[in-house]
Parts: structure tokens; sequence; C-alpha cells
């Protein structure tokens, strides 16, 4: 398992974190995707290969701005 993490900028709530996980939970490879307003993190699990391009596009899907954390 891989643990990828990016910094979400906008989510300010639950249904914020709700809406990030479900548009990410969609991309290939993720099998688990963990946002927190809180924080303005994103930390996706992935069973293999994932594209970082179509997570940080799931998340502009969601409304949102992400890049991956240092």
């Amino acid at each position: 398992m891989t643990t990828i993490e990016f910094q979400v900028t906008g989510m300010s709530c639950g249904h914020c974190e709700a809406s990030v996980r479900s548009e990410v939970g969609a991309v290939p490879g993720v099998a688990s995707a963990e946002a927190s307003a809180a924080t303005g993190r994103l930390v996706v699990e992935a069973s293999g290969p994932v594209d970082e391009a179509a997570v940080i596009a799931a998340v502009a899907e969601a409304g949102y701005t992400a890049a991956r954390a240092a």
C-alpha cells in the first residue's frame, strides 16, 4: 500500500471533506481517501500506481485546489 499526501485549499467543513473523498475515491487505483478541512490535508492510500494529476483533477472537480504535499 502506498500513501500519498496532498495539500488542499478551500475546504472548510465536513461537506467539503465528503466531496473530496467521493471524487478522489473514484480515481483508479485509490483504495481510500481521507480529507481534513482542519489541516487542509488529503491522504490517499493506493493499492498500486495512482496518477497524481488525476487526483488533483478530482479535487478540482469537487471545487477545491490541491498540490502534492512536500
